[in-house]
């Protein structure tokens, strides 16, 4: 026993320290997966916060054709902060501007519009937009918001001219009661953030457990390594081993990264707060440790399969996505923890990571299920790798 552990830490030593020479390979590891995700994610976000954040909108700029049939119309338009810009377009044009770019927002005021409106009949307008064009979607929101109230503020005109009080044509009145807490509420915003985490986290081991095999077999060393006076598994459980150490200083660096760009997005602008100070990143670290051997020893298995550095590439990219689609089915689904779910390693982890950004405990059965059934499982694809390196096959 105490010769099998030395071989394997041997192996280990030997894996990390040729790992740590390699700098290209060390900062496709570390480098992009751990550090550059988190930025480009926080900056995305960022973005996507000033964007839609009401303080920093820029004025809606609204192209009213034939204006002069509706004063006062125009002037309530005004008066809400929309750029009103008179044109003179018929129906053909009036596409034409807005599909060419030429005007993004049109509003067409037709000729009887002011007989209806007159009667008190619904007057007709006619709002030209691009839903292509995904820069007009808050525009096309407002304007149809600010539309919407002059109907309202008419209609409460038009009943008290009848004697009608206006609260009578609306029996109820619903009160929204949002329980959520500034922290649950920045999910909505950081849904995505553990897909993030699991991309650091497979980056920072792909390129040691490709190396395990398709680049020993590549650069001719493997024929050689199996020849030592070492037991083929042990071989294979120091490269595992290595792996799960560069995929385990990828999480955490990946997720102290992101504890501290997150805290500077602007989220507090939106009613939210970041739940991701040190205790929580600490915990979200440890959540997601037991995922790294067993996505170590699936892809030291794929590896073991390839003929070259480059297939291994290539299907261990494609590997990287497999622990994102549960998440994604659960998204879909709307599905929420359960006792089964926790049972499926990377989308347990999702859901723990999610009740610890909205600050919600956690059932301790639940963490027990995600450890233990992701441990459980690695260690079966460690043993099952270790025996792969017993075929003769993979000497290629």
């Amino acid at each position: 026993m105490h010769a099998a552990r030395a071989a394997i830490f041997t192996v280990f030593l030997k894996e990390v320290r040729e790992s740590l020479r390699d700098r290209r390979t060390l900062w496709s590891a570390l480098g992009f997966g751990a550090i550059f995700s988190p930025l480009l994610f926080a900056a995305i976000l960022s973005f996507t916060i000033k964007r839609n954040d009401p303080q920093n909108d820029a004025p809606v700029v609204l192209a009213v054709s034939h204006s002069e049939r509706a004063p006062n119309l125009v002037g309530h338009l005004v008066e809400y902060g929309i750029t009103v810009v008179p044109v003179t377009y018929e129906d053909a044009t009036a596409r034409a501007a807005v599909r060419d770019h030429r005007q993004p927002l049109l509003l067409m005021i037709p000729d009887n519009y002011a007989t209806k409106f007159a009667a008190g009949e619904p007057a007709p307008l006619q709002l030209y937009s691009d839903s292509s064009d995904p820069t007009a979607d808050r525009d096309v929101r407002r304007t149809k918001s600010v539309l919407a109230g002059y109907g309202a503020v008419i209609t409460q005109l038009r009943l008290l001219a009848r004697g009608v009080d206006p609260t009578t044509v609306a029996p109820i009145a619903v009160h929204d009661v949002d329980v959520s807490t500034p922290a649950s509420r920045s999910v909505v915003a950081l849904g995505t953030v553990s897909v993030f985490i699991f991309m650091s986290l497979f980056m920072g081991g792909m390129y040691l457990a490709i190396d395990a095999t398709a680049g020993e077999r590549e650069r001719g060393s493997l024929e050689s390594l199996l020849t030592v006076p070492v037991r083929r598994e042990h071989l294979i459980y120091g490269k595992i081993l290595a792996a799960c150490a560069f995929m385990t200083l990828s999480l955490v660096t990946s997720v102290t990264a992101l504890s501290i760009v997150l805290r500077r997005v602007g989220l507090e602008g939106l009613g939210m707060s970041v739940n991701f100070g040190p205790m929580t990143a600490l915990l979200i670290v440890l959540c997601c440790l037991p995922l790294v051997p067993f996505c170590a020893s699936i892809m030291t298995i794929i590896a073991a399969y390839t003929r070259s550095y480059r297939e291994a590439q290539t299907y261990l990219g494609l590997v990287t996505i497999v622990p994102i689609l549960p998440m994604m089915f659960a998204s879909m689904m709307g599905l929420r923890a359960t006792a089964g779910l926790m049972a499926i390693p990377s989308l347990s982890q999702h859901f723990l990571i999610t009740s610890l950004l909205r600050d919600e405990a956690v059932p301790p059965m639940f963490v027990c299920l995600s450890a233990g059934v992701s441990l459980g499982l690695g260690v079966v694809l460690a043993a099952i790798a270790g025996r792969l390196y017993h075929r003769e096959a993979l000497l290629g």
